[in-house]
């Protein structure tokens, strides 16, 4: 049986029509899983992102070549609204809050492709219960709380469209340690207990490790290793590249010998 729920086969990415971002990008992500976009900064992973969740458009970009596929159905023409009402919600980096708008105002804003007020407010508690800090500060204006909770927020904004598959970027951006490790705390929960699936774009290689299933590294635009959390914990390059535990100065996959030994993975 097919476990796959998202399915991204081989696609480029084009900004301006000039500037060629993704090059030849593939990825799985199976049901009730964690995923995890793995990279520097500027190595594509937001790119990536917003190519799935179809919101490059307002930043000028396109896919031009490949296919996305969501359950075996294509969704490359769909608009972020119809993704929504598909379970697929991508959470912005840099904590994306309504400023001006409370906590509470902030998460029933993600309410707003259901319907019913009895799914509305079991939602809320839910979130709630996942975020209890959320609840204390229900009426506080967002531009007055802190990153942490302001990242909470986001997050639990997005579950307030009940999603299948939340598009996570850079959650541990800016935020303390403690807080980074409450955030994924928090992601393995909805992912155990609620199943939901995630795809996570994160620089921070190690937290990230610690907590998906399995990994993709991305280098210039292109996937450069990929394989199960353990395995790519455990290589020495990527210990040595980047997990900062190799000898010598740090350099890039493309800089090395065993990068080019591994031309095979951009096939």
């Amino acid at each position: 049986m097919n476990d796959t729920v998202l399915a991204v086969n081989g696609i480029e990415v084009i900004y301006d029509r000039v500037i060629l971002v993704l090059k030849g990008v593939s990825l799985q992500v199976r049901e009730g899983g964690v995923a995890a976009l793995l990279g520097g900064n500027g190595a594509g992973k937001t790119t990536a992102l917003r190519a799935i969740s179809n919101l490059l458009r307002g930043e000028r970009g396109e896919v031009t070549k490949g296919s996305i596929e969501l359950r075996g159905e294509r969704i490359d023409d769909l608009s972020p609204a119809q993704l929504v009402q598909r379970g697929v919600v991508q959470v912005m980096e840099g904590r994306h809050c309504f400023a001006h708008l409370t906590i509470e105002e902030n998460l029933l804003a993600g309410a707003y492709t259901r319907k019913r007020s009895g799914e509305i407010a079991a939602n809320l508690d839910k979130v709630y219960t996942y975020f209890p800090r959320l609840k204390t500060r229900r009426a506080s204006q967002a531009a007055y709380t802190s990153g942490g909770e302001q990242q909470m927020c986001a997050i639990g904004r997005a579950l307030m469209a009940n999603p299948s598959l939340v598009l996570l970027d850079e959650p541990s951006m800016g935020l303390a340690p403690q807080i980074v490790e409450e955030v994924f705390e928090i992601v393995k929960d909805l992912n155990a207990k609620e199943r939901v699936t995630f795809l996570l774009a994160e620089q921070n290689i190690q937290m990230a490790l610690r907590y998906a299933d399995h990994g993709y590294i991305l280098e210039n635009g292109r996937v450069v290793m990929n394989g199960p959390a353990p395995e790519l914990a455990g290589n020495e390059d990527v210990k040595e590249f980047y997990l900062g535990m190799g000898a010598g100065q740090r350099k890039s996959f493309r800089e090395s010998k065993s990068y080019r030994r591994r031309k095979r993975w951009l096939a």
